[in-house]
Formats: structure tokens, C-alpha cells, sequence
């Protein structure tokens, strides 16, 4: 068999750290990508701004802040002490929150990109005829806008898969609890076992080409008539 027990354990927990904060994104992006779609706010380009920094910041950087804000003398640490949750570094809901950071703009800029591209006219023609603002919502936008919710759905679950610098800074090497597959290669490099890091590698180059696979045919079908 080609994966051990560790290896499928690490799959095992990758891809439900991948399937929470794809499941998560989804919602708390949603209003956030509607907004970002319509207001006219001063607050438009610097909130953009800050949903886009972990596409250009080094994944170490996002997880040192963050294990330092989470942290026993950290503000949200505290706060999370506070109300009976303990600290959130080296456990399974702490890498959930550093993917949500992480994996914020993959969520939020498909969804965005969709719910511009409805523009005003099927709302408002919902709205003359009495649809309310949470009808025309979710029964005129919300499919409307499918093609990026599906979208938002494979690269925010994708790019959870692929963390490295994140988890390790936030989550450290914790069988079955933060040692997922991206740090079970490191692991496995680290000690000469080339044949299993092979076979998780390559499982990872498939996985990553049948995403992007995916996400071409699903924009080619929403073009084509």
C-alpha cells in the first residue's frame, strides 16, 4: 500500500480542514462579496485591499501574526481564554482560522466578479414586481451567480489543501491533529523517505491539475450558449 497509517491520516484531516473552511468561506464571504459589489463607500478600496493581502503576503507572515494575536498573551487569545475555548495554536480550530484568513480572496473575488456581472436589471425587475430585498437575493442573484459560488467553492478547497507555511507556523506538527499532507511531505523529505513523499507529491500534482481542469470546463459551459 503505497500510504501508511500516518499518511491517511494527514489526507483524512486535510480534507476535512479543507471541506469546514470551504463550507465557512462560503458564508461569511457571501455578504461581504455583495457588498463589495455594490457600495459606492471610500471603504470600498481599502477593505478590498486588505481581502486581497494574503495573495501577496509569505504565508509565514500570516501565520506569526496570527500565533501571536491567538497566543495566551494575544488579544483574541485572551478573549478566547476568556470565554472557555482555551488557546487556538497547535489545534484543529485554529488552522480552520488561519484558512479562513489564508483563503479569504479565493472565496470573496469569484463571488465578487459573479455578483458583479448580474449588474442592476434582474433585481430591480424582481423589485417591480414586490419582490423584497431578501426575495430578489435569493431567488434572482443567488442563481444567477452560481457559476461563481462553484468557483469560489474548488479554489478555496484547493487552496486550503496546498497550506504550508500557515499550519506549521499556527498549527505546528501535530499527528492527527495539525499534520497535514503539505507538512507529512516535509516530514517525509526531512527523513529520506522519498518513495512515500513521491506518492503524496504526485497525489497533490493530480489533485491540483483536476482542479484547474475543473475550473476551465466550468467557465467554457458558462460561455458557451
Amino acid at each position: 500500500m503505497p500510504f501508511n497509517e500516518t499518511d491517511l491520516r494527514a489526507i483524512g484531516l486535510t480534507l476535512r480542514l479543507a471541506g469546514t473552511t470551504m463550507a465557512l468561506l462560503l458564508v461569511l464571504c457571501t455578504p461581504l462579496a455583495w457588498w463589495l459589489a455594490r457600495t459606492r463607500s471610500r471603504w470600498r478600496g481599502p477593505v478590498s485591499a486588505v481581502v486581497a493581502l494574503p495573495l501577496v503576503l509569505p504565508p509565514t507572515v500570516i501565520g506569526f501574526y496570527m500565533l501571536v494575536a491567538l497566543g495566551p498573551s494575544g488579544p483574541l487569545g485572551q478573549l478566547t481564554t476568556a470565554l472557555g475555548l482555551g488557546t487556538l495554536p497547535f489545534t484543529f480550530w485554529g488552522l480552520v482560522l488561519g484558512s479562513l484568513i489564508y483563503s479569504l480572496p479565493f472565496a470573496v473575488q469569484p463571488l465578487q466578479g459573479a455578483f458583479e456581472a448580474i449588474g442592476e436589471r434582474p433585481p430591480e425587475a424582481a423589485a417591480t414586481l414586490g419582490a423584497g430585498p431578501l426575495d430578489r437575493f435569493f431567488t434572482v442573484v443567488l442563481p444567477l451567480a452560481r457559476g461563481g459560488f462553484v468557483t469560489a467553492a474548488i479554489l478555496s478547497f484547493a487552496h486550503t489543501v496546498g497550506e504550508f507555511g500557515v499550519v506549521l507556523m499556527l498549527g505546528g506538527n501535530i499527528p492527527g491533529v495539525t499534520r497535514v499532507i503539505s507538512v507529512q511531505i516535509y516530514d517525509h523529505v526531512e527523513a529520506l523517505e522519498y518513495t512515500q513523499a513521491h506518492w503524496l507529491a504526485g497525489g497533490m500534482v493530480v489533485f491540483s491539475f483536476i482542479v484547474l481542469l475543473g475550473l476551465n470546463l466550468t467557465r467554457r459551459a458558462r460561455v458557451l450558449p
